[in-house]
């Protein structure tokens, strides 16, 4: 995995992850090396020989450290769906966006079958790598749009992360033990606890702390059969 700097941004670790990757080839029986770590991510055997797109990002995103921003999935339309729920879905291409596909060409999330990285944006083409392509080929495209549903962007799933407040449970049985301490306890340890509490309710609110949730950040995705997918 990447040591990541303050200085890095989520696009340049992703790419260079990925560009590291290009030519890559599906081994015999669909099998690829980023399908048996998903398999061994998610507990489930089924992804050592399944459709590659997705789980070759998630794969990147885990070694380029950005995981929690580009989410960890085999199906494609919960992965734009994640970016749907975390305000980072858009109709606008950008480097590092990545971007969902349907062949059909429909614009509903429902019908995305194929997922990219956009690398560049160009004369109104735009520059991806995609895994699964070619059907066996992890390589560089040039797409027009007229086959795209939208595009999630890591650095607005970020921006969600950390801008979204910590909230405070102050119980009303805290305030309630100092009026009417409970047999045995100390009144005065109570009262300093109370305040306690109190204090660093005013200090989080004062100083914007915020948590980060993992678990429903990386958007890892384990029961649902990735749908087929190449170009």
């Amino acid at each position: 995995m990447l040591e990541r700097s303050h200085d890095d941004t989520i696009t340049q670790d992703l790419l260079t992850v990925v560009t590291r990757e290009l030519g890559y080839r599906e081994k015999p029986g669909q099998h690829t090396k980023f399908g048996a770590w998903y398999a061994d991510l998610t507990k489930d055997p089924q992804y050592r020989n399944a459709p590659w797109c997705d789980m070759f990002i998630a794969w990147a995103a885990d070694q380029a450290g950005v995981s929690d921003y580009v989410g960890e999935f085999a199906w494609t339309p919960s992965h734009a769906r994640w970016f749907e729920q975390h305000q980072a879905w858009t109709d606008q291409p950008e480097p590092g966006a990545l971007v969902f596909f349907d062949w059909s060409g429909g614009d509903n999330i429902k019908g995305i079958d194929h997922v990219g990285i956009v690398e560049k944006v160009e004369n109104g083409k735009i520059h991806t790598i995609e895994a699964n392509v070619d059907r066996v080929w992890l390589k560089r495209k040039v797409r027009d749009e007229s086959k795209v549903v939208g595009y999630g962007l890591p650095r607005k799933v970020r921006e969600t992360l950390t801008t979204s407040p910590t909230t405070v449970d102050l119980r009303p049985e805290a305030v309630t033990a100092v009026a009417n301490p409970t047999r045995g306890l100390d009144p005065t340890a109570t009262i300093a606890t109370a305040v306690l509490a109190l204090a660093l309710a005013a200090s989080v609110i004062a100083t914007g702390f915020h948590v980060r949730r993992f678990a429903t950040s990386t958007g890892r995705h384990r029961r649902k059969r990735p749908t087929p997918t190449d170009s």
